[in-house]
């Protein structure tokens, strides 16, 4: 009788689990043409799930995003907290306003985010996109939360990542086992946001 008991509620906790991953209205597939955006924006998924409030912060002060929109995008409309980064860090790189961005990947998301950054010149691989990734890392910086670099940042961010915290895929930092919980991680990008104003 236990072994059912316990093999429901795994099926139960893994059914809870990709439910909340297709809670997003476009689904998760976010097709940037680079795997490491791609991994980073899944990251932004957990941490714009759990620390709302910094995310928002960091895409409103950062990225020229109104906070009306995020915020709606977030919860009314459910879209992924990654969807949401890359379509304001996109919009502000290429001059466009968040809600042209907003309105054409709404229209057009089937095709992913490589095919809507071509559509505004910022081609994935070019010198355009890198710097859309670079951006990434300061966000990350902000919010107090380690970030692995791929070859190419690691060449504009010399010595970055050795020997600091690795990011894990089970949801928590290294930084955590050295005591450091992420209500930490949170807070400090809150504070370091306001404290930049």
């Amino acid at each position: 009788m236990r072994k059912h008991i316990a093999t429901a509620l795994l099926a139960l906790g893994l059914a809870a689990g990709s439910a909340h991953a297709q809670d997003f209205t476009f689904g998760w597939n976010p097709r940037s043409g680079d795997v490491w955006v791609d991994t980073w924006l899944g990251d932004m998924n957990r941490y714009g799930n759990r620390y709302r409030d910094p995310f928002v912060d960091e895409l409103v002060r950062y990225h020229a995003a109104p906070r009306d929109l995020v915020v709606e995008l977030l919860t009314r409309r459910r879209w992924a907290p990654g969807d949401v980064y890359f379509a304001c860090a996109l919009a502000n790189l290429s001059g466009h306003p968040c809600r042209h961005v907003v309105d054409l990947w709404e229209r057009d998301h089937s095709q992913g985010w490589g095919a809507m950054a071509r559509r505004l010149g910022i081609k994935p691989g070019s010198a355009e996109f890198h710097r859309l990734k670079r951006g990434m890392v300061p966000t990350y910086d902000r919010w107090g939360r380690p970030i692995e670099l791929d070859r190419d940042l690691d060449r504009d961010f010399p010595g970055r990542g050795k020997g600091h915290g690795k990011h894990r895929d089970d949801g928590h930092d290294d930084d955590d086992r050295r005591g450091r919980s992420d209500e930490s991680h949170g807070s400090k990008g809150r504070r370091k946001g306001k404290d930049k104003d």
